[in-house]
């Protein structure tokens, strides 16, 4: 029986290295560390039993954890003595002799209440461990519904997704991480986007054998900082705040009191429940074979100037100024706010956007540019994310999810894209940007730019949300706001040099696993001009036998399309 209440969670970040008994040791340290805290779940990072480095896959097996062995007995055995939940990664040993990269999760008696196998390995964690088969449980405990994942499982959003879905309040990520985009982005992004907490570990210290670091960094172009885990471990609130955080490199423990009943309110600000408004009858393409899904060439397709426009949408005058800057400094994708106006008056607003068509193509030169209005379609107002070029709307998207604020809006069934002369475009009304499930289908169509006239209601939107919608889907994005209340509007500009474990001609490495180049309005300021990337969309390939868009778990998305009847 489920019990919800205010709980104090911890996170412990240390070393790991190869030797197995060493490094129970160290976790049974750190365990009883945190127990000053006296919390009622501690989580540690993923592989305690071995750093992620093997000769071979015998040797992975071999010291890869029995789950009726002396190792985890004695988490086990810890877990009883300091009387909390306790979740552990190693690599485990099967009956079928294969190894696989498992959280466990270890209830105050001693008891195995969830055995979660990864989902996404990345590199060479492919070579040696098996994925997993099935969903990810979901178990009922007395801190509330948990569930777990694992570090590339988190950096796209398909596995988080689907604990949420399957009811998870608190989501338990253990990470083996040397990116510093974890912490900023992809941890904190999942819980904002599924309204739960995520409460994640990392490691620090080196994630390769030490007296191997120096000939590594010669041999990748990895610098050696970039070899260490990359710590920060975190406890991420439902709305996207960050609780607590340790340090990048200290080994040590943080901790926070959370009430997870918080991870029930799947409220918006205007009242949108965003599981509800989901349409998982669109959504078939993400549980779909990725061999069947092949996307468009991108080869030919040039960088190019582009720039977002932020000014009071009330002042359409000041807008199309500023429009005009952005087409004299040379942009050709350009993005505005939203210039939708009064929507309490909807044949005021369907006028207003006529005469903002016609204001915008008149003054756009060569320049495509997107925007949000009311228009008219089949004789019923909808909300639409537009673009226009000189010869008027070319694009015309009208929102696919519902929301209460635009409850006049009736829904598309379908997400559009145009062909530019700088490749696959697609236009993104606000309300349908906030779902991962829209960014994860406009991709699989093979849009190279997305283009958001954005009204954000609420922080994470701009903060994390949008930009890993652009980091996930290897996807150019330009957001343009019409407030800065919740941050800045930004452009997002994917790198030429992308994949860890191949040389980078053009920039040094830099820690990032996926986050794309991030500009950001300065503030005082109304226009940004960047280029973009466009053909750089091609490469989804993160590390080697990773690809973001073709090695995500399809198999295993039954909730993203289940029907919302059955959530």
């Amino acid at each position: 029986m489920t019990s919800v209440q205010t709980i104090r969670v911890a996170v412990a970040q240390f070393h790991v290295g190869a030797d197995i008994s060493s490094n129970l040791e160290r976790c049974l340290y750190w365990l009883d560390q945190a127990a000053t805290c006296q919390p009622d779940l501690v989580v540690l990072p993923e592989f305690c039993n071995h750093l992620s480095w093997y000769d071979d896959k015998q040797h992975c097996f071999d010291v890869s954890v029995a789950l009726d062995g002396p190792f985890l007995a004695a988490i086990a055995s810890k877990a009883q003595a300091l009387a909390c939940h306790v979740v552990v990664n190693c690599t485990v040993q099967r009956p079928d002799g294969s190894a696989t990269g498992s959280s466990l999760l270890y209830g105050p008696q001693g008891t195995l209440l969830a055995d979660n196998t990864k989902q996404i390995y990345i590199g060479h964690e492919n070579d040696f461990l098996e994925k997993a088969d099935s969903q990810g449980p979901v178990v009922a405990t007395a801190l509330g519904r948990v569930g777990l994942y694992a570090c590339m499982d988190g950096v796209i959003n398909e596995t988080p997704r689907c604990l949420a879905l399957n009811g998870a309040q608190l989501m338990l990520n253990s990470l083996n991480s040397f990116a510093t985009d974890e912490a900023s982005l992809h941890i904190p992004v999942r819980a904002a986007e599924n309204k739960v907490f995520v409460v994640a570990a990392n490691k620090v210290g080196p994630l390769v054998p030490e007296a191997m670091i120096e000939a590594i960094s010669a041999g990748t172009g990895i610098p050696p900082k970039f070899l260490n885990g990359a710590g920060e471990s975190q406890v991420v609130a439902p709305d996207g705040t960050v609780l607590v955080k340790a340090s990048l490199d200290k080994e040590e423990f943080v901790y926070a009191d959370i009430d997870v009943s918080a991870a029930q309110n799947k409220q918006r600000p205007d009242g949108t429940d965003i599981f509800s408004s989901r349409r998982p009858e669109l959504y078939g393409p993400i549980a779909a074979d990725p061999a069947g899904q092949a996307m468009p060439d991108m080869s030919d397709c040039p960088a190019v100037a582009s720039a977002v426009v932020c000014a009071q949408p009330t002042d359409l005058d000041a807008v199309l100024e500023h429009l005009r800057s952005a087409v004299r400094s040379g942009a050709k994708l350009i993005t505005l706010p939203p210039l939708a106006g009064d929507t309490t008056d909807l044949p005021a607003a369907i006028r207003r956007g006529e005469d903002v068509v016609d204001r915008i193509a008149a003054d756009c030169g060569e320049a495509w540019v997107a925007t949000a209005l009311v228009r008219e379609r089949s004789g019923k107002p909808a909300y639409c994310a537009v673009l226009i070029n000189a010869s008027g709307i070319v694009c015309e998207q009208p929102q696919v999810h519902s929301s209460e604020r635009f409850a006049f809006s009736a829904p598309a069934d379908t997400f559009t894209t145009v062909s530019t002369p700088w490749g696959l475009v697609a236009v993104v009304p606000s309300d349908d940007s906030i779902y991962p499930e829209t960014f994860r289908l406009l991709a699989l169509q093979g849009v190279q730019v997305a283009m958001v006239p954005l009204s954000p209601l609420e922080d994470w939107e701009l903060a994390t949300g949008l930009l890993e919608r652009s980091a996930e889907n290897r996807i150019n994005l330009l957001v343009a706001a019409d407030t800065d209340q919740h941050g800045a509007a930004f452009i997002t500009a994917l790198q030429t040099d992308f994949t860890v474990m191949t040389q980078w001609q053009e920039r040094p490495f830099d820690g990032l696993l996926s986050q794309p180049q991030w500009h950001r309005l300065p503030e005082g300021e109304a226009v940004l001009v960047h280029d973009v990337y466009p053909g750089n969309a091609s490469n989804k390939v993160v590390s080697a036998n990773t690809d973001l868009l073709s090695d995500r778990p399809w198999q295993l998305c039954d909730a993203i399309v289940r029907p919302i009847a059955d959530i």
